[in-house]
């Protein structure tokens, strides 16, 4: 009876552990109902995400505005008319565009086509070189109705992974939109805007979406599609809308930016790409100081670690904190005297400070028909090699192929010293001489160039007496 009493014991707990297996029999099917609902879940998801993409589409889209114009260029040694295609999105009722400088840079003609099929002139109210930024004004008829417009998001708040479509004409089609993520909210560009850092996006940015919108999921503009990267991967660049918004501001009020210029070259205090790295959790660090600047006639010396502009605290520890201090130097009134706290040393020193305007960050142009070239005059921040040289003067910019200046060996970048024996410091004086020259060709027609190339005077006879232009 024990014996049996055992086998039945075994065998019950034989079969409840059978019918405990039968249990998991029942999660397939739970799991399959678990896998419908979450299906079903996703997909609801998906179509709100589409519709949050779709209602933020729709809020700006209208507002883009594909822009033609016709750019005067130098480059080639004469004077040529070039259209280009760009972007831009209307940010008030009355008619106002945004849109890169590099887009209407030196524009004779600007055309704009509306999401309606209007077709409209407009006029370069201003721009800026140093963010690239411009605001166009449309030449809208007096009884047109209020046009639709995007408004401006805090870029600040965007994070990496956010969703962003950039919108625009790429390739010179007339609109379209591409869609990504922010893949740096923060980016640093030397080189490119020392006042702005710039986003990063992986939304296709192609030629001729620049001066397009970049815009959030919530319908707002939070940058300005600028530049992009045609291989290794979609990587393009906006300028940021709290960037664009104080631009604007100064635009809509004196046609430009009005910087001030100190001088100061700066350094952050963790310089991973120079292997510096400085005392301190605070300041920045000065790298040197421009010639003849407010900064160094002030004293200002390099490694000097700055602590407080004006009484206001700065800190730059990396490359990426830097454009937010020189956009406060370049904001400060210009001629007026202002505090600079640093640390040289082990000592706590002041100085005072008196910014200039900056001025033209671009030297004036000039075609020479018949020299077949064309001259610029050197600006210290667009050409700053050439500036070391001589802070006033002219330069060759383009040389015609075929052509007179080319066939006497000048050269783009050559300095000029004097023509025909007399001094060139400015563009009115290479464009007078010009004038007497070529109208008295048929008597004279070799002129004696005096150059500056790579440090070295060269003396380059022009022949004339040949018209390449009736060729």
């Amino acid at each position: 009876m024990r014996i049996l009493g055992y086998a039945l014991l075994g065998l019950l707990m034989v079969t409840g552990a059978a019918r405990a297996a039968d249990k998991p029999a029942e999660k397939p099917e739970k799991a399959e109902k678990a896998e419908k609902a979450a299906d079903t879940n996703g997909a609801l998801a998906h179509l709100d995400f589409r519709e949050v993409i779709r209602g933020a589409k729709d809020k700006v889209f209208p507002a883009v505005v594909y822009i033609k114009c016709l750019q005067e260029n130098m480059e080639s040694g004469r004077k040529v008319s070039v259209e280009v295609a760009g972007s831009g999105v209307l940010i008030s009722a009355k008619g106002e565009v945004l849109t890169n400088w590099h887009v209407v840079e030196k524009a004779a003609d600007v055309r704009c086509l509306l999401l309606d099929g209007r077709a409209m002139d407009a006029k370069v109210v201003g721009s800026d070189k140093d963010t690239d930024l411009a605001l166009l004004q449309l030449q809208l008829p007096k009884d047109a109705s209020p046009l639709p417009y995007a408004a401006l998001g805090d870029s600040d708040r965007l994070k990496e992974g956010d969703f962003v479509m950039a919108m625009g004409a790429p390739w010179g089609l007339s609109r379209s939109v591409s869609m990504g993520i922010i893949s740096c909210a923060r980016r640093f560009l030397p080189g490119h805007s020392q006042y702005s850092l710039w986003l990063q996006t992986d939304a296709s940015i192609s030629p001729g979406n620049s001066g397009g919108p970049l815009v959030n999921t919530a319908g707002e503009v939070v940058g300005v599609n600028t530049r992009g990267i045609l291989f290794g991967g979609d990587v393009g660049f906006a300028v940021p809308s709290n960037t664009i918004r104080h631009i604007v501001s100064q635009i809509r009020t004196s046609g430009k930016v009005d910087w001030s210029w100190t001088g100061l070259q700066l350094q952050p205090l963790k310089d991973f790409d120079r292997n510096m790295y400085f005392e301190g959790n605070e300041g920045v660090i000065v790298a040197e100081t421009d010639p003849e600047s407010p900064a160094r006639r002030a004293g200002l010396q390099g490694r000097d670690r700055i602590l407080r502009i004006g009484g206001r605290p700065v800190t730059a520890m990396t490359d990426e904190d830097l454009p937010a201090v020189r956009r406060l130097l370049g904001l400060l009134p210009k001629h007026q005297g202002v505090n600079i706290d640093l640390m040289r040393g082990d000592q706590l020193v002041t100085v005072v400070l008196q910014p200039r305007e900056k001025g033209k960050v671009e030297g004036a142009e000039l075609d020479c028909p018949r020299w077949d070239l064309t001259a610029r005059e050197i600006n210290q921040f667009d050409n700053p090699d050439l500036y070391f040289y001589r802070d006033k003067g002219v330069f060759i910019y383009g040389v015609k192929e075929p052509g007179n200046a080319a066939v006497a060996g000048l050269r783009p970048m050559d300095i000029v010293v004097k023509i025909d024996g007399k001094e060139v410091t400015s563009i009115e004086a290479v464009r007078a001489l010009h004038k007497d020259t070529v109208a008295d060709v048929k008597s004279k027609h070799r002129i004696v160039f005096t150059v500056l190339r790579s440090g070295l005077l060269r003396q380059v006879v022009l022949d004339f007496s040949r018209d390449y232009s009736k060729e």
